[in-house]
């Protein structure tokens, strides 16, 4: 087996459990390693780390899944690993009567870095993220048919992704039945999802949680306005919480269309109206008209190169969501992006409120469902986060 040797100082955070090593902390491979080649991760002193699937082309050429010399990294691994993730999620409640869509296999946080697998009805959506857990794609299928039989798994592996790691992408069913959308259920409201509406897995489940505290924060409400709504969960829960009015905005045509779709089909259609149009350009414009805003974007800073811009964009996105809210209302603040931890998301709050001459008073803080675990020594794992603030005049 090929060794990748580390360079002194850059072993701690692999030693303590961190699963990525980055190129920047390598000293050399050894033994001729090819893309998606099992290899061992060594300290300088040659003492074994852990190991895990090459990516040459990566940032991050090895993610951990094993820390010993023993385990086979075979059919019975992948199997083990699945059912483990399968048993945590039914220790969480998932599936229930109510809600069966959710993340099913979180990479990292369930031992299996570069797998993601969404659960949608019986339907599974998976996501390649290395060229490692690619070329194992085979045995990824066999272990999820094995343990859960599902009617199709559909491949939305990301295209850049893809590239980057050096592999052809899949597209659409790769097994199973023929599907053209993805069905669930989540605390009993239903979704229907096109497969051609392309958004991570197809939806973001990593919300629910919030989502449910949207629809208590929302009764009561009489104006709420879901900003980057995709297909309007957040409004769609809003209306169900009691609100009297919601305009969900989104600038994809497609979203906008599945949305109504999906509104109409909870029985809320009347009280949520979409409409297509850029996020920002409708948060500026409301000026003080909202009682909640919700504000959730895509990803601002995909690398931490970017986080500086993203700083910026994020305290203009504060500044506009405060100005569209009523004294005395709420604001839900959203950042899925892991290069921009809580401290400074709520920085951007402050600066953006101050900017628009409100005041901000944070309330509550929340972060991706537990169907999203975490290991503890892998803080970028942590990446999505939320602020629930009351806005007052200052």
């Amino acid at each position: 087996m090929s060794i990748v040797r580390l360079k002194p100082g850059h072993v701690q955070p692999v030693w303590m459990g961190h699963p990525w090593v980055y190129a920047q902390a390598i000293e050399r491979v050894e033994g001729g390693a090819t893309a998606g080649d099992e290899v061992s991760v060594v300290d300088p002193r040659g003492n074994l780390l852990g190991r895990g699937f090459y990516s040459p082309r990566s940032a991050i050429p090895v993610r951990i899944l094993v820390r010993d010399e023993k385990t086979r990294l075979d059919a019975s691994f992948f199997q083990a690993r699945i059912q483990r993730a399968i048993e945590l999620r039914a220790s969480l409640g998932f599936p229930s009567e109510h809600t069966d869509g959710f993340r099913l296999v979180h990479a990292e946080g369930d031992g299996l870095p570069g797998l993601v697998v969404d659960r949608f009805g019986d339907v599974l959506a998976v996501q390649f993220g290395t060229i490692g857990m690619k070329v194992r794609e085979a045995v990824v299928h066999e272990a999820l048919h094995a343990l859960l039989a599902p009617r199709a798994i559909v491949d939305r592996t990301s295209p850049q992704t893809a590239k980057t790691e050096g592999f052809d992408p899949s597209s659409g069913v790769v097994r199973g039945e023929q599907v053209s959308a993805l069905e669930f259920r989540e605390r009993g409201l239903r979704f229907r999802i096109p497969l051609d509406l392309g958004q991570k897995t197809g939806f973001y489940f990593d919300q629910r949680a919030l989502r449910g505290r949207v629809e208590q924060l929302a009764h009561g409400a009489a104006r709420v306005l879901d900003a980057y709504a995709f297909v309007g969960a957040f409004g769609i829960a809003a209306a169900r919480g009691g609100a009297r009015e919601v305009v969900a905005v989104d600038e994809s045509a497609r979203a906008v269309q599945v949305g109504a779709e999906c509104a109409a089909a909870n029985g809320v259609g009347d009280r949520v109206k979409f409409a297509r149009q850029d996020a920002r350009r409708a948060l500026a414009m409301a000026k003080g008209s909202f009682d909640l805003v919700i504000a959730d974007p895509p990803r601002l800073a995909p690398t931490r190169g970017a986080r500086e811009q993203a700083l910026i964009a994020y305290t203009r996105l504060a500044e506009n969501a405060c100005a569209a809210t009523k004294p005395g209302g709420t604001v839900v603040l959203c950042s899925c992006s892991a290069a921009i931890d809580l401290a400074a998301l709520t920085r951007a709050l402050a600066a953006g409120a101050t900017r628009a001459n409100l005041l901000p008073t944070v309330l509550e803080r929340w972060f991706q469902g537990a169907d999203h675990p975490v290991p503890a020594a892998f803080g970028e794992g942590l990446y999505l986060k939320a602020l629930v603030a009351r806005v007052d005049v200052r």
